[in-house]
């Protein structure tokens, strides 16, 4: 009985600084995902993590959706350092308010971020289809953080907390899926009965960008790219929405629309997405449209929007 004491006095007082280094980790991941995204970077080292993060569940009100993850971190850093910050021989009744106080609030935010952790890894296996260490990596934290708070405190009333833990639950849970509904409906960019598409193309065409892009194509010029890929729909967004509809591109991942991945595998020099043939030589990476028109012989119009 004594030495199972101990192992509980143990874990309560570190449990906080625990929770601290968790989070602060957390808080790292989240905000260098959530700058690369901002900034139009590439933090990805598979095409599975590419596939995750470029995905329609990725963004929430216009967001990426790492940005509420990193909230979330810092929330709960906050809440677990609060009463470490304060002398407890100096200002021993306000310590011991932070203390009591943030408890039930650090439970009610883990047990939120865990079962939100949850859902997305549910929709990275049976949606999406990939694999994304980030993203796990993020599940473990949330995981650990859960498990802590329960271990790391003598609580009360086991009861109550499992009533307000299954509350939390049902709270997140029911407003994840009626955020995600219209994209789990089909109501999304990239689900079509075809197969997957990317997100829409947000800019017009000039008629300089759709004359390139018809020149591209007529001279049996192709740009192999993946419907989840970011560079991808950079290049578009850069011809505009009428041109890319031009555009010979070829889709490269199985579960794209009108997906040919046996041609895109016969060329060994697609190594990367996007990648240009033209004139039956291979360009890697998105092209500024002068370039593009350069490499290809275009001769017309040039005074491209972007």
């Amino acid at each position: 009985m004594r030495r199972r004491r101990q192992e509980s006095r143990w874990i309560h007082r570190r449990s906080r600084w625990l929770l601290a280094g968790i989070s602060a980790l957390g808080a790292v991941e989240t905000a260098y995902l959530t700058i690369t995204k901002l900034v139009g970077g590439d933090a990805c080292p598979t095409e599975g993590c590419d596939r995750v993060l470029n995905s329609p569940y990725a963004t929430i009100f216009g967001l990426p959706l790492t940005l509420f993850g990193f909230l979330g971190y810092a929330a709960m850093f906050a809440l677990a350092t609060a009463p470490l910050w304060i002398n407890s021989d100096q200002n021993k009744a306000l310590h011991q308010k932070l203390e009591t106080s943030t408890w039930p609030l650090i439970f009610a935010l883990s047990t939120a971020m865990v079962a939100f952790s949850g859902y997305l890894m549910v929709i990275m296996a049976f949606e999406i289809g990939a694999f994304c260490p980030f993203c796990v990596v993020s599940a473990l934290f949330a995981l650990a953080m859960f498990v802590i708070t329960l271990l790391g405190r003598r609580w009360d009333d086991l009861g109550q907390l499992a009533f307000i833990g299954v509350i939390v639950g049902m709270v997140t849970l029911t407003g994840v899926m009626a955020v995600y509904a219209p994209i789990r409906a089909g109501g999304g960019s990239t689900s079509t009965a075809q197969g997957q598409a990317g997100p829409p193309i947000t800019t017009a065409s000039g008629p300089a960008e759709i004359a390139l892009a018809q020149h591209l194509k007529d001279t049996g010029a192709a740009m192999y790219s993946a419907w989840w890929c970011p560079h991808c729909h950079d290049q578009k967004q850069a011809f505009g929405a009428e041109a890319t509809a031009i555009l010979p591109n070829v889709e490269c991942d199985p579960e794209g629309i009108n997906a040919k991945p046996d041609l895109c595998r016969a060329k060994s020099s697609v190594t990367g997405f996007p990648t240009w043939e033209i004139n039956g030589e291979f360009y890697p990476g998105a092209q500024p449209l002068r370039r593009l028109a350069e490499l290809s012989g275009y001769t017309g119009p040039t005074n491209f929007l972007r």
